[in-house]
């Protein structure tokens, strides 16, 4: 099996629709975008670090907002418009990269991973149960979609630590820490893999748990695996 790949850590200079960007710094790196007002970028509101006063500020609303409300989700996305400048961080260390997307294609992101897209992308969000109950609960946790329907698009991701990929092969399988995953294509499978006691007195004690994904297709694997605590 070849292991997974480092992501590039710093991009000089690179194209999205509309956009021209670049990803710098080192503990907790930016995103900084130059927008020729042919396509807007959203985001969510608290990941901006600073702006052009001229780019203008809207909501973008979400599909399926009442679900969203009750599970104590965001409602709206933020979107910029018009010429001009801006960037954008977590309040976090970790690595800022971006997934091209060719017309048709789509990829799913782990909850809050997300840092902004082009407007050229259409989002959703569903939540994954039965995965790792043993530490997720049963209500399982969000993994945000973004569709490349109409047009090419980008979605930039901030992961903690370091973030490498692995591209699986058809029927290809890997094992990962349940906090280590960042995203993955469609096309992959993910299920829980226990190793240790199922059953007896001591049934639980010393598991180890990890989500075992089955290709085709990319996951991508952060260093720093984290659990964001679930919502009900």
């Amino acid at each position: 099996m070849n292991p997974p790949e480092l992501l590039p850590t710093r991009i000089r200079e690179a194209q999205a629709p509309g956009v021209t960007y670049r990803i710098e710094g080192e503990l907790v790196p930016m995103l900084h975008c130059s927008l020729d007002g042919s396509m807007p970028v959203y985001f969510e509101h608290h990941v901006v670090l600073w702006k052009d006063p001229q780019l203008g500020i809207r909501l973008r609303a979400v599909r399926g907002a009442a679900r969203r409300m009750i599970a104590g989700r965001q409602v709206f996305l933020t979107e910029a418009r018009g010429r001009g400048e801006i960037a954008f961080s977590r309040d976090a260390p970790g690595h800022v990269f971006p997934l091209e997307l060719p017309r048709q294609a789509a990829i799913l992101v782990r909850e809050h991973q997300f840092l902004a897209a082009t407007g050229s992308l259409r989002y959703s969000a569903s939540r994954l149960r039965g995965i790792t109950n043993n530490l997720f609960g049963d209500n399982g946790f969000w993994v945000d979609k973004f569709e490349a329907r109409d047009a090419d698009g980008v979605v930039w991701l901030h992961g903690y630590g370091n973030v490498l990929e692995k591209q699986l092969e058809d029927g290809e399988e890997i094992d990962v820490e349940p906090g280590g995953w960042v995203y993955m294509d469609p096309t992959v499978r993910m299920r829980p893999a226990v190793y240790g006691l199922r059953t007896g007195v001591f049934a639980g004690v010393g598991q180890l748990i990890f989500n075992r994904f089955r290709g085709p297709g990319r996951v991508g694997i952060q260093t720093m695996y984290l659990h964001m605590p679930t919502q009900d």
